[in-house]
């Protein structure tokens, strides 16, 4: 759920005919940036809650899809009058799901989400909060170990500390304390809930730019696409995510290598794209249906997930040269190790080659990455979680 029903009256005239959300930055709409960082996430269903000049979204919707690389529903609601941030999330209320992101519409904030939405348990919900040398401009967090025990005004704080980063993963259960009317979850909800002990906080020393002023607007303009054009890590699935058994293509067949799921949110901890890049002959032999292999990929994303990591995309090559099956059986510029598959996602994707890398357990997957222009690192088995650490240690 992304909140775009801000009127944006400190930028003047700029929002006077157009949402702050839909404001240009470097050539597309703000939001359109959030969209994305859901999607590469793993949320599909994608809730704008709009209000104000709520027609500027329902005429560029179907413009934001073709700039985001993953298929996502996106659903406009439309708020009948301005009933402040928590007013609008019990407006909002019979489309969420029992736990759900809650964004601002206005600012990003570059961290991995997976690993904030891990079960809440008792709380009724979890904040990204970022550290600042001034918390005098925002106020400020007091934390307790996880829980997150008073919000500070800002006409009361100073100096160092954290402040709210404006992300919210949120059990539905916290409709319940939304009373009618104008509600803002900020100032009326969450300082309940953390009096109640009923929220906790998460720390992460990340990127975040909000476009609520001009001169922050101005910098947007080169900050955000600069933040968001990072580097890969290309990663062969059998043999390094999990055990080559063979024309592995069902759940019950993989095997996770030690660490395989903390090594990824290694990787999206320290704003790395993660992509894998396998090569499915199975298909090609006719062993098993190319569908099968977007399930199989679907369940790997599911498992991640449910552990704080995910990858961005899933490439495939199902073709081989010897196949029995006539539509898959050919030469393929994408089968490893040429390198299709890397260069097709280093088109697709707004990545730093220079600093990204590729990781494989054959010599074939090393040659991939000569031929692909990125440095190729073996993996020889063990622990997954320490491997990237070192990669990342080496640079």
């Amino acid at each position: 759920m992304i909140l775009v029903g801000g009127r944006g009256t400190r930028l003047g005239a700029l929002t006077q005919a157009k949402p702050k959300p839909m404001l240009d930055v470097a050539g597309r709409p703000f939001v359109s940036y959030l969209v994305q960082e859901a999607a590469r996430h793993g949320f599909t269903r994608i809730l704008l809650l709009a209000g104000f000049k709520a027609d500027a979204f329902a005429a560029e919707i179907a413009a934001l899809k073709p700039r985001i690389p993953i298929d996502v529903e996106i659903t406009l609601l439309t708020e009948p009058e301005p009933r402040g941030t928590a007013g609008a999330l019990k407006f909002a209320a019979p489309h969420l799901d029992a736990q759900f992101l809650m964004l601002n519409g206005d600012s990003l904030f570059d961290i991995n989400l997976l690993g904030l939405t891990q079960p809440l348990g008792a709380a009724l919900g979890r904040l990204a909060l970022k550290p600042q040398p001034d918390v005098s401009r925002y106020g400020k967090v007091e934390l307790d170990g996880k829980l997150i025990r008073r919000f500070v005004e800002k006409d009361q704080s100073a100096g160092a500390g954290v402040i709210n980063g404006g992300v919210y993963w949120l059990s539905k259960r916290v409709v319940d304390q939304i009373p009618e009317g104008m509600v803002s979850i900020e100032v009326d909800i969450f300082p309940k809930l953390a009096a109640a002990g009923q929220l906790e906080g998460v720390v992460y020393d990340r990127f975040m730019l909000d476009i609520g002023l001009p001169d922050t607007l101005e910098a947007a303009q080169t900050l955000i696409p600069a933040r968001l054009t990072r580097p890969a890590v290309f990663i062969d699935r059998d043999g390094v995510l999990n055990d080559d058994i063979g024309y592995a293509h069902r759940p019950d067949q993989i095997k996770w290598t030690p660490g395989a799921f903390a090594g990824v949110k290694a990787l999206n901890d320290a704003g790395f794209y993660v992509f894998v890049v396998t090569n499915q002959a199975g298909v090609a032999r006719g062993y098993y249906p190319l569908a099968q292999v977007d399930v199989l990929h679907g369940w790997m994303a599911g498992e991640m997930a449910a552990r704080g990591a995910h990858i961005d995309a899933f490439a495939y090559c199902p073709f081989h040269p010897e196949g029995t099956v006539p539509e898959f059986t050919r030469t393929s510029d994408r089968r490893k190790p040429a390198p299709g598959m890397v260069l097709d996602l280093l088109e697709d994707w707004p990545v730093v080659k220079e600093s990204s890398f590729l990781i494989g357990d054959k010599d074939l997957d090393l040659a991939t990455a000569q031929a692909a222009g990125v440095p190729g690192h073996h993996f020889s088995g063990g622990d997954f979680e320490g491997f990237i650490k070192s990669c990342l240690k080496a640079g």
